[in-house]
């Protein structure tokens, strides 16, 4: 099963925007028809953030076919900030198809309800991944981030492909063979957000990692309030539900249709230049 993206709008501007194509070229939603599993317990996973690049982008849960598209925040294109001694994301960074974090469920473990997003991935693997690629992951563990109230999962996982993936298979291996990188991840969460002058974000558990068998559990269970929300047994809200291969769901539409989607976005163009204030390095006393 394989996958592509093709381009729309201008990269670094409001109207980019990143599609997805199935192997035989039809357009589909990287959020719903993109399957969850590659095999058992191997998981697919959308980057959305490469490794060392700072650009927020994110699949667009609201938009027809939830293309990737860069955050905005106060009608500026948001980038996150290089929080000394970080530079951009510190993994490639996206989420797991056809799971869904429900702000209307109020988690067991956190005390605290979903962000209303696919769950989230941090792929500790070597390679530098490219915007929208489609990976297939192990999953090793998940770190409980409270953001603003909200359960926010950070699940670890390490991309199949990677020559040392054999070598992890649960969190305590990420914390022999690669010693500070789950530290690091911990304290990447915790400041990423104080540039735009928010407070320090919390955690679940103490900021402790839970282990293989729990983030498994974890997906599984979003990836069923996933299927609720794809049924229409639950209510969407604001999320845009519209795929082309989930033939139960009320919500599938033809490949005309989403056809129509993407032709009616602007023609791919020239980049713009990435502001050079993203490049400077943020320091403040812990």
């Amino acid at each position: 099963m394989s996958f592509s993206v093709e381009e729309r709008g201008r990269p670094n501007t409001q109207d980019y925007r990143v599609f997805f194509k199935n192997s035989q070229g039809k357009y589909i939603s990287p959020f719903h028809d993109i399957p969850i599993y590659a095999n058992e317990n191997i998981f697919h996973a959308v980057v959305e953030v490469p490794r060392w690049t700072n650009a927020k982008m994110e699949i667009a849960t609201k938009d027809q076919l939830n293309p990737l598209i860069q955050d905005v925040k106060k009608g500026n294109l948001r980038y996150v900030a290089n929080v000394f001694p970080h530079k951009g994301y510190i993994w490639n960074y996206g989420a797991i198809p056809q799971t869904w974090e429900d702000p209307n469920h109020k988690d067991g473990d956190t005390g605290c309800c979903g962000d209303n997003d696919p769950i989230d991935i941090c792929d500790i693997g070597n390679k530098v991944c490219s915007r929208g690629e489609i990976i297939k992951v192990k999953v090793l563990g998940t770190l409980a981030l409270i953001d603003e109230g909200e359960t926010d999962w950070k699940v670890i996982v390490i991309n199949t492909e990677d020559p040392e993936a054999g070598d992890f298979n649960d969190i305590d291996d990420v914390r022999r063979l690669k010693p500070g990188y789950l530290e690091a991840t911990v304290d990447w969460f915790k400041r990423y957000k104080v540039p735009d002058g928010k407070p320090e974000n919390q955690f679940a558990f103490n900021g402790e990692f839970k282990d293989r068998d729990f983030a498994i559990k974890t997906v599984k269970s979003t990836h069923e309030f996933w299927k609720a929300l794809i049924s229409k047994q639950t209510n969407a809200g604001g999320l845009n539900c519209m795929n082309t291969s989930v033939s139960d769901s009320p919500f599938c539409c033809s490949a005309a249709d989403a056809e129509a989607v993407v032709k009616s976005a602007s023609a791919f163009g020239a980049e713009e230049p990435i502001p050079s204030s993203v490049d400077k390095w943020f320091y403040y006393e812990k």
